[in-house]
């Protein structure tokens, strides 16, 4: 297998490289079933794309807009899409959409084509509208939706969630499971309705009265998920949200929060007082970059804090990381 990758004369990540090829001869020799090779294959080529089209736009933070594809031009939802993807970008963000009509094609057209993106799914019941909406070279097409859901989850670094049906719910659903979960990093998550709905406000109740009580969801779980009417809220939230924090990462075992600037003394010490119940032994320190970091150049310049967390409670380290920029 090795041969293989050097034969390419690929260098970088030879051993990731080396393990891909071992594992696809797996499957060949292993799968009776032709159909299974094609899902692997299928599945590869379309990650394969996703990662060339957001390639050249990774310094620039990008929010996920979910939504129905039916909510009809010109209503409430419609329209204060269409501003939320104005206000991202003129925040500096740029949108990603599903490439669909309705609230996708609200975002796009309030981001503009050059801010926004389209990975879009096929389905028979829907039109192409992505290959009209976004730039050509903005598009991905997806056949399989876990590898477009991990598309969405991979490159966004924020999340608004407009009305929907089980498409909709299903997305925010499983959001949520993989930030209440560790699989995902903290992130915001805004619920959208417009003035006088209460599409989120009656699923909140839903989940404050019938989950929580019932030990299935925990309180601090509900910090996970904001519910606004506001374009100006919403795109403020999340720009605090990485006014000082940039990104983490897992060293062994301690969580390594890169952030834009120093903490002070004082502020360090509050946030060690106020996060003890999620820090496994020991505290919250500032460190310099270990040598993994070094070795893989990864942000390498920034400040950065390290604790030991107790792996659990992935709210709390939500809240922890708004804490930062407060």
């Amino acid at each position: 297998m090795l041969a293989v990758v050097e034969a390419a004369s690929l260098r970088r990540d030879e051993d990731l490289l080396t393990d891909m090829v071992a594992t696809v001869v797996k499957i060949a020799k292993e799968s009776a079933d032709r159909g299974d090779v094609k899902i692997v294959n299928t599945a590869l080529r379309e990650l394969r794309q996703s990662y060339l089209t957001f390639a050249p736009f990774r310094g620039r933070r990008k929010a996920s807009i979910f939504g129905s594809a039916r909510i009809a031009p010109n209503s409430a939802s419609y329209l204060a899409a269409e501003e939320m993807g104005a206000a991202l970008a003129a925040a500096g963000w740029m949108v990603i959409t599903g490439g669909g009509p309705g609230i996708m094609t609200a975002g796009v057209e309030g981001a503009g084509r050059d801010n926004a993106f389209g990975i879009t799914i096929r389905l028979p019941f829907e039109p192409p509208a992505a290959q009209t909406i976004v730039e050509r070279d903005h598009l991905v097409r997806f056949r399989y939706f876990f590898t477009r859901k991990l598309t969405f989850m991979k490159e966004s670094s924020a999340y608004v969630v407009f009305p929907g049906g089980f498409g909709t719910l299903d997305e925010t659903f499983e959001l949520l499971t993989l930030m209440q979960t560790g699989k995902e990093p903290p992130s915001p998550v805004l619920l959208f309705e417009p003035e006088g709905e209460t599409y989120w406000a009656t699923w909140l109740e839903f989940v404050i009265r019938e989950l929580v009580p019932a030990g299935l969801v925990a309180p601090a779980d509900l910090s996970l998920v904001t519910v606004t009417s506001s374009v100006e809220d919403s795109v403020a939230e999340i720009v605090a949200f990485y006014e000082n924090y940039h990104s983490m990462r897992w060293v062994d075992d301690q969580l390594v929060l890169r952030l834009e600037r120093p903490l002070s003394e004082a502020r360090l010490a509050e946030l060690r007082v106020e996060f003890a119940d999620i820090i496994d032994h020991g505290t919250l320190e500032p460190i310099p970059p270990f040598p993994v970091e070094i070795e893989d150049e990864d942000e390498v310049d920034r400040p950065r804090l390290a604790l030991r967390f107790d792996n659990r409670q992935f709210a709390r380290l939500t809240q922890l990381v708004r804490a930062l920029s407060r």
